[in-house]
């Protein structure tokens, strides 16, 4: 009776061996591509083109040579993530290096002191609709170490330009602090982490990001301020074209026609256009842990009321603080679904929230403390819209903390399926605010210790 079973038994055993081999290959493999040494790029990477110059250009519009990564299908992002979010309730482990304080994506990564050994982590901490954004993970790391932008055709190895052209995915980080002063626009491809962890770095007094025509890109760590109008130039866009860009707005962080976008834990202000805009069936976008301040039109979202393609568009503002000198748009919407959670919002001078034609927005457990002005106690703003059309919109406050006479004007039917794709992660308490928001903007990290 005991034969029979030896066939089995080893057959089993044999499969044990090889899963127990498998989990070992797989834990040995992911501390191999966490190693920060490893396959690191100072400046220049061995796969990249050296001879920019041989490079033909056209006149034409960068639009019009869309990269293959453009969204050209907002609906199909926007129902992936809302299948993701839908069928996984916890899709990482958020709380493995928990510090308590209640905000998931600094759990995720901030209380291991050991963070710059394993900065690829961060990709992993994500939350909202930009969850997915995995920017450079699976790529090498390239380190910036030359602040200058000389050349936005042919940028110098080493440069941040000259970094986010590239065709791979790169995880991007600079050797010390430096102040980069861009002369145009900074165009980025896709697939790439610019992490200014570690590093006091200001991109400012010149042109700005834009995320163009492109997908799975995360900014982290950064000063971004003082961006002004730049254009009518020739800037690269990737290693293989160049083309002419028009006048471009200032905005600190520009979104056009992209998916699967994180900007988190930047401190921005003081831009000639929108801090971070997002416009032109963008969809997949999750903005947090940012320390927005003196600025006046701070976050549009959509293109224009006639653009129905942002009809699609989802975006997630979670814990930031909207702090002083801010007058409006913290959001602006137009169409799409937009989940506001947990924010500080300590200043505004005309509104805090506004929107038109007929966007949803999911406002859950933020603390708005409304100005002295008592013209201006009104979260909320209706743009250009009279009330007749916009009591159907689905706007609602749930949990909510209103302070100094702050009142939020809610309008639609209650609940409705609107607010499901609304709805992007679950709300902590609006009085946890304080301490969920407190590191909001660029960080001052340092190696061997807690961030």
């Amino acid at each position: 009776m005991v034969e029979p079973c030896r066939t089995s038994c080893r057959l089993s055993t044999l499969v044990l061996v090889l899963l127990v081999a498998g989990a070992m290959s797989g834990a040995a493999t992911a501390r191999h591509s966490s190693r920060p040494n490893e396959n690191v790029e100072t400046g220049v990477l061995r796969s990249s083109s050296s001879n920019y110059s041989s490079v033909a250009s056209s006149s034409s519009e960068e639009g019009d040579h869309p990269n293959e990564q453009a969204v050209d299908d907002p609906e199909k992002v926007a129902s992936m993530v809302d299948m993701i979010i839908k069928n996984s309730t916890e899709r990482r482990n958020l709380g493995f290096f928990s510090c308590g304080t209640g905000n998931p994506i600094d759990d995720c990564w901030r209380c291991d002191p050991n963070w710059h050994l394993n900065r690829r982590r961060l990709a992993d901490c994500g939350i909202g609709f930009g969850r997915n954004a995995i920017g450079g993970r699976d790529g090498r790391f390239y380190v910036v170490t030359d602040p200058g932008d000389d050349d936005p055709v042919n940028p110098r190895p080493g440069t941040l330009r000259h970094a986010v052209i590239q065709e791979e995915p790169l995880w991007i980080m600079f050797k010390r602090d430096m102040v980069i002063q861009l002369k145009q626009e900074l165009i980025m491809n896709s697939f790439k982490t610019i992490d200014g962890r570690g590093s006091n770095v200001h991109i400012a007094n010149g042109a700005c990001i834009t995320i163009q025509f492109v997908t799975n890109v995360i900014i982290h760590g950064l000063h971004i301020h003082d961006c002004k109008p730049t254009g009518n130039a020739m800037v690269r866009s990737s290693t293989t074209h160049y083309g002419w860009r028009t006048m471009a707005d200032g905005d600190a962080v520009s979104i056009f026609g992209s998916s699967h976008i994180w900007v988190d834990h930047n401190s921005l202000s003081n831009c000639a256009d929108g801090l971070v805009d997002a416009v032109m069936g963008s969809t997949a976008i999750t903005v947090s842990n940012n320390y927005f301040t003196h600025h006046n039109e701070v976050m549009l979202l959509g293109h224009s009321d006639s653009y129905t393609r942002d009809k699609l568009m989802q975006v997630t503002i979670a814990y930031n603080h909207f702090g002083e000198g801010l007058i409006q748009r913290m959001p602006r919407c137009r169409h799409g679904y937009f989940h506001v959670v947990n924010n500080d919002y300590t200043h505004w001078e005309m509104y805090a929230i506004g929107g038109s034609a007929e966007p949803t927005i999911n406002s859950q457990g933020n603390r708005y403390a409304a100005p002295v002005n008592p013209f201006a106690k009104e979260v909320t703003k209706r743009v250009d819209t009279s009330q007749s059309r916009w009591k159907s919109w689905n706007w609602r406050s749930e949990g909510d903390l209103l302070l100094n006479g702050a009142y939020f004007t809610p309008s639609g039917a209650g609940a409705s399926g609107s607010y499901a794709r609304a709805s992007s992660l679950g709300a902590k308490s609006s009085s946890m605010v304080g301490t969920i928001t407190s590191g909001a903007g660029a960080l001052p990290c340092h190696p061997n210790r807690a961030c």
